[in-house]
């Protein structure tokens, strides 16, 4: 899957629940059937009120097709979307990207997404960290991230799991808005829970190698401070 979503949904207050029971019931198999893969969806665990998902696409055709065979000529939108809108404040932060190399997109699947009905939470934790950066994500960044922050990540238990870079391509479904004009270099990692994030996060502010060498080097790169992303897989996500 070369193409992907990073998609953040701003919800009304005590909306997020709601709208994860229809997204779970309604449209994973939908949009499956129709050439997208849901990748995972997340409670977002520094915001109540903001739903986070990742979908993915072989190419940019395939994207278009996909979306205008699930948005316009399909029936589960057309039924459940006035109810999924209705939860939303904004729904216009979604970033569009590209596997900053060949072999860096999310892994298969280890085992089948839990059924309709499922309701039990994983205890997992993913973590999402966008680099807003200074200019385009050239051949010399990624090299730098492979050779200096991967190590160091994996040393503290929090190697990387997946590595993105923005698809600059133009949008091929405008309906739906992406963001635009930025470089972002957006890489995921997974923890069996939060205590484990946590230890991660602890033992990285320790080392000396990454405040005193790698961490001054990176923000160099960069245009704004990092965001990181707290997700808590929900029932069905398949990512966890």
């Amino acid at each position: 899957m070369n193409v992907i979503e990073l998609r953040q949904y701003t919800l009304r207050p005590g909306q997020r629940d709601l709208l994860i029971d229809l997204f779970d019931r309604e449209f994973v198999e939908s949009q499956e059937e129709v050439g997208a893969r849901v990748v995972g969806q997340f409670r977002d665990e520094d915001n109540p009120d903001r739903f986070v998902w990742i979908r993915a696409f072989s190419t940019m055709q395939a994207r278009r097709e996909a979306l205008t065979a699930f948005y316009v000529e399909g029936s589960a939108w057309k039924t459940h979307g006035p109810a999924a809108n209705a939860t939303m404040l904004d729904s216009s932060n979604a970033l569009l990207l590209r596997p900053a190399d060949p072999h860096s997109g999310f892994p298969e699947p280890a085992s089948a997404r839990p059924p309709r009905g499922a309701h039990a939470r994983p205890s997992s934790r993913i973590v999402a960290t966008i680099y807003p950066l200074n200019a385009p994500a050239d051949k010399e960044f990624i090299q730098f991230f492979s050779d200096r922050v991967t190590p160091l990540m994996a040393e503290t238990a929090g190697a990387p799991l997946a590595i993105f870079q923005t698809e600059h391509a133009e949008n091929t479904f405008p309906r739906l808005p992406v963001r635009l004009g930025e470089n972002l270099f957006v890489w995921f990692s997974s923890f069996a829970d939060s205590d484990r994030h946590r230890e991660h996060t602890e033992r990285l502010a320790q080392s000396a190698e990454w405040n005193e060498s790698v961490l001054p080097e990176l923000s160099a790169r960069l245009s704004a401070p990092p965001q990181n992303l707290r997700l808590a897989p929900t029932a069905r996500s398949q990512l966890r």
